[in-house]
């Protein structure tokens, strides 16, 4: 029995399954409504977005200008990123007219030329987001793949020179990568090779949507095409290129997924599978992989008082892969003397790990704020937030008895910290999730009852949503529509409360359950998120802190049990201190849950029986009916 039909009958649980759960029609039938709560085009998010970055493109007085335009998708992602992505070709023809590279010069600049005119290319924006480059040889470009029409871009005879010398070199380096790859896998054996593919297989199907790029062939399990196992392809599909290769000796493997899997290889040896995303939207080659490497190498060496870890000598696979060994032991040493975090730019996708400077003054202001707006609703008393979860953790009991209106104070603790969040970081929204039933997971831990957990469906798992009281100048609509969209994200995050669990119970158990996520462990800081996720663009997600947290239960740890989000839809992107403060009142949230477990454990019996749909409904609207502000 869910948490939400507990106490009434069959009869009764039914005709509540058949009602609408949206707050504003709440009680009527589900289905009735005679038309969508919203109307949202079938080009909005980064449709919309391309389309704005090529009239800005079109609109640049000079064609180096308009190329740079488009690279940064006007200025929504770092031009380094897009110049991965480039094929070889591509690379080469952006180097050689524009002087623009990841190694280099990430700008594009108008280069002193010689002579007339010897070649017409074209060049224009991809309707993946790519630049898209004719260079010599190849045909006009396809009308299909671009957004808007392509640009002339006139050769001349000293950049045809520059292009035929640069592409000769980068095709000579590649064959050599191609060639050390191919020798690298005959050398691991058939049956290191299956162990490789069956990793890479878990890896990527228990990871976030990429999309990659090899010379022309596109590796993704996110929307188009899919050529990777995931969400539309389960293992074994014979679509999958991991599918395709298990049988085949690797003289027959195509180039493209040799380097494919060996990149994806080192990416996860290095960290863990969250480190394919960190090459998202990039081309997979040793050059792009031994650069990212070698980068989280100086970024781990800032921080680590031990041992530092020396430099890959080159970018040889076997190089690489001692490499990406040594990190993956340091990253566990970093993180315990560093905030490790992603940085995530949504237009592409892109994420990049980095090291937090230690909280500044910034940070502590907002969580001192946080600190005292919590002391004048909760019973705990402190000068920061770790010492409000000490004096938590002195007198726990009253988390599980009712308190400020809420049937216990675990309840009153979320929102308060929530509701506080929202007014001290100026979000828009703030969120926390958890689970409903503490009591009833650890009584099925203690029988290890797996199959009962991981058969939890979404309603056993909550999530408080706090709008900020002005949030509805973003919405037509007013608060009803503040509060159907608070709702849509709280059924969301429940659905990553139920994506993440069975990621943490042992692998026989996680086995029941084909569709999960590795749990999620750091912190995250995103711009434009509201491009490609139906719902972000929709409650217009566009920028976001995440904080992730682990509760320890039963001595089993379960990581990303719970989370802290905060989000606004227009206005200044989070900055590293709001990450920062928020991660210590997720971690005091965390805590809290932690010792509502051990009551639980020890025998105390209680449910979260608010943050459902009508709770959000009333709350939402008894804010805006009295008025209060942040």
């Amino acid at each position: 029995m869910t948490a939400v039909s507990a106490g009434r009958s069959r009869r009764e649980a039914l005709d509540l399954a058949r009602q609408s759960r949206r707050p504003s029609r709440l009680g009527a039938p589900a289905g009735a409504a005679p038309g969508p709560d919203h109307h949202r085009s079938g080009d909005a998010g980064f449709v919309t977005l391309l389309r704005q970055v090529w009239r800005s493109a079109a609109q640049a007085p000079d064609l180096h200008q308009a190329v740079d335009t488009m690279l940064t998708l006007d200025g929504h992602v770092p031009a380094e990123v897009p110049l991965r992505a480039l094929a070889t070709p591509a690379a080469c023809a952006v180097a050689a007219l524009w002087g623009a590279s990841w190694q280099g010069e990430h700008r594009c600049r108008q280069l002193p030329g010689a002579g007339r005119t010897a070649y017409t290319g074209e060049v224009g924006l991809g309707t993946d987001g790519r630049l898209l480059i004719r260079t010599p040889g190849e045909p006009p470009l396809d009308p299909a793949a671009l957004v808007g029409r392509p640009r002339r871009v006139p050769w001349s005879r000293t950049a045809l020179e520059r292009y035929h010398a640069t592409l000769a070199q980068a095709r000579l380096r590649a064959d050599e990568a191609a060639a050390d790859c191919r020798r690298w896998l005959v050398e691991q054996g058939e049956e290191g090779r299956t162990a490789i593919l069956d990793r890479l297989e878990q890896a990527t199907l228990r990871t976030a949507p990429f999309i990659l790029y090899q010379e022309g062939r596109q590796y993704t399990n996110f929307r188009d095409r899919n050529t990777i196992v995931g969400k539309t392809l389960w293992p074994g599909h014979p679509d999958c290129a991991y599918t395709a290769l298990r049988y085949l000796p690797p003289d027959l493997w195509p180039t493209q997924d040799v380097l494919m899997v060996v990149c994806l290889t080192l990416l996860v040896r290095s960290g863990s599978p969250g480190r394919i995303e960190e090459a998202n939207g990039t081309e997979l080659n040793l050059d792009n992989i031994g650069d990212l490497l070698e980068r989280v190498r100086r970024t781990y060496d800032s921080v680590w008082a031990g041992r530092p870890v020396a430099p890959a000598p080159d970018t040889r696979v076997a190089s690489l892969d001692t490499l990406a060994g040594e990190l993956a032991a340091q990253r566990a040493a970093v993180a315990g003397q560093a905030q490790l975090y992603r940085e995530i730019h949504g237009a592409l996708l892109h994420k990049v790990e980095r090291v937090a400077a230690a909280p500044g003054a910034a940070a502590w202001e907002r969580e001192a704020a946080l600190v005292e707006r919590l002391g004048e609703r909760l019973p705990v008393h402190g000068g920061t937030l770790a010492q409000l979860g000490d004096a938590l953790e002195a007198d726990p009991a009253w988390l599980t008895r009712p308190h400020g209106g809420f049937g216990t104070g675990l309840e009153s603790l979320v929102y308060e910290t929530v509701r506080a969040a929202t007014g001290v970081f100026g979000a828009d929204f703030a969120m926390s999730r958890g689970m409903r039933r503490l009591g009833a997971l650890i009584e099925a831990m203690r029988g290890e009852e797996w199959q009962r957990i991981v058969g939890w469906e979404l309603p056993e798992y909550f999530c408080c949503v706090v709008p900020a009281p002005d949030a509805d100048r973003h919405f037509p609509g007013g608060p009803a529509k503040v509060a159907d969209l608070a709702w849509a994200m709280s059924s969301r995050m429940q659905y990553n409360s139920w994506h993440f669990v069975p990621g943490n119970l042992p692998p026989e158990a996680a086995a029941l359950r084909r569709d999960y996520f590795v749990p999620p462990t750091m912190p995250d800081l995103a711009h434009f998120s509201d491009q490609h996720h139906h719902g972000h663009v929709t409650a217009r997600v566009r920028f976001t802190v995440r904080s992730p947290q682990p509760v320890e239960i039963l001595g089993r740890q379960f990581k990303g049990f719970i989370d802290l989000r905060l989000l606004r839809c227009d206005g200044a992107p989070f900055e590293e201190a709001d990450l920062l403060a928020a991660h210590q009142a997720s971690r005091f949230i965390a805590r809290a849950t932690g010792l509502a477990a051990d009551l639980a454990a020890a025998g105390d019996r209680f449910a979260v029986t608010a943050f459902d749909s009508r709770w959000h409904w009333t709350t939402i609207l008894a804010a805006a009916a009295t008025g209060s502000r942040r």
